[in-house]
């Protein structure tokens, strides 16, 4: 038989072998196809308020809507709870939780956030706390917690205590200084802390927080209970909850923490599904190298490397050293723009996505009387900071485009109330 025939009749498979994958990672152009949804022409570096779900999970999202639209009974008996649970397994790998039933899947942190005041707020209430009793919050605490706070504790004779961060920030000693001083005024006059609610990464300005070290601070002064308010934290920084010892730890889409699980089950008109593509999207994760890891390592070091980037452009500084950044990252805008307040900071965040479409959070940060610990560049106090983060769709261009905006604006002296936002 010729090798003719031989190919003819199939028998030439066994001479040759299938050409190995070289790269068995997703590629740039599966990236850009994952995300081919986004509005073209916009530097999407807002990722830390609104992140984007790739084509993937869209599509295994989609799936269980359908599957619920097509037989709804079948759904909920038969589908639901084992869906539920191979999601809140994954999780619990995740954050090294030791037991499944203690992850709960809620709608968001605020959701979590209400279910634990509620219960204060009851002890409050039914007089099992004494009056002026406190609960301990950061000042930068994400705004929904607040008001949380007041509907349900302060109404019901509870008092507030909010903890002063500094920023810029040099190191996580003057954050743990503060968190101290916090504390001792909470237990003043024989009071005692019911709660102290603490953000692993504050959202504006963003800065990552010794987290651990002030759970275990909250142990050795007679805290009750704490609750870890970490929206940001997931995919952004390691996370194992059994190290950082909180009794509540609130994360975006899931929580971690005895008796949520029961409060926040079963909700019959709920759209679950997204709380049951999880599995898919770790399963997206784990296309890149070093799935969470990976991606995590990459973003931190793209957006210090484009932090630094634009604040030597602008002759500016990064709000926090390296170490106390994640994947986000305050960088200082010229003192020339003359943010003064947080309108201006609305109205410059407008202008940019409007004429230049650049979508980044713009903050105000209030400058103390004397200027102490205030950063400074040529022209003056720098009062206004953008929060960059990176994302793995974003490109060099995102930032050099931001980059290129702000020199313009400088350059055309313009000055925040100057702007038009639409």
């Amino acid at each position: 038989m010729d090798r003719e025939e031989e190919t003819r009749n199939g028998d030439l498979t066994r001479h040759v072998s299938k050409k190995p994958k070289l790269n068995p990672f997703i590629s740039e152009p599966e990236i850009r196809d994952e995300f081919s949804h986004h509005q073209q022409g916009v530097a999407r570096i807002n990722n830390g308020s609104f992140g984007s779900c790739p084509r993937s999970v869209l599509a295994a999202q989609k799936a269980w809507q359908l599957k619920f639209l097509q037989q709804p009974d079948d759904f909920y008996f038969n589908n639901l709870r084992k869906g539920i649970l191979e999601s809140r397994t994954v999780i619990k790998d995740l954050i090294n939780a030791d037991d499944v039933d203690e992850i709960s899947l809620v709608d968001n942190a605020t959701t979590a956030a209400a279910i634990v005041l509620q219960q204060i707020g009851r002890g409050f209430s039914e007089g099992k706390f004494n009056e002026n009793d406190t609960v301990l919050m950061l000042h930068c605490a994400f705004q929904a917690v607040k008001k949380s706070i007041q509907a349900y504790v302060t109404r019901a004779g509870g008092s507030i205590i909010e903890i002063q961060l500094p920023f810029p920030i040099i190191s996580e000693k003057e954050i743990i200084k503060e968190f101290k001083k916090g504390l001792e005024k909470g237990k003043e006059n024989g009071k005692t802390i019911r709660l102290a609610i603490i953000d692993h990464i504050t959202s504006m300005p963003c800065v990552v927080i010794p987290v651990r070290k002030l759970v275990q601070i909250c142990r050795e002064e007679g805290v009750e209970q704490v609750f870890v308010d970490a929206a940001h934290a997931i995919g952004s920084v390691k996370i194992d909850v059994k190290e950082i010892g909180a009794d509540f730890y609130v994360m975006v889409s899931h929580e971690f923490g005895n008796g949520l699980p029961i409060e926040s089950a079963w909700i019959g008109t709920r759209d679950y599904s997204a709380q049951l593509v999880v599995p898919s999207a770790v399963k997206f994760v784990n296309r890149f190298e070093g799935g969470t890891d990976g991606i995590m390592k990459r973003n931190h070091e793209q957006v210090l490397k484009m932090g630094k980037m634009l604040a030597e452009s602008w002759g500016t500084n990064l709000g926090s050293p390296p170490e106390m950044c994640a994947g986000m990252v305050m960088v200082g805008l010229p003192s020339s723009l003359k943010v003064m307040n947080e309108e201006d900071a609305s109205r410059l965040r407008g202008h940019l996505r409007v004429y230049f479409g650049v979508e980044v959070p713009i903050y105000y940060q209030v400058p103390k009387d004397d200027g102490e610990g205030a950063a400074k560049d040529k022209d003056g106090i720098i009062t206004g900071y953008a929060r960059i983060s990176h994302q793995v769709y974003n490109t060099l261009e995102d930032y050099e485009k931001f980059k290129e905006a702000i020199i313009g604006l400088v350059e055309e002296r313009k000055v925040c109330k100057m702007l038009l936002s639409e």
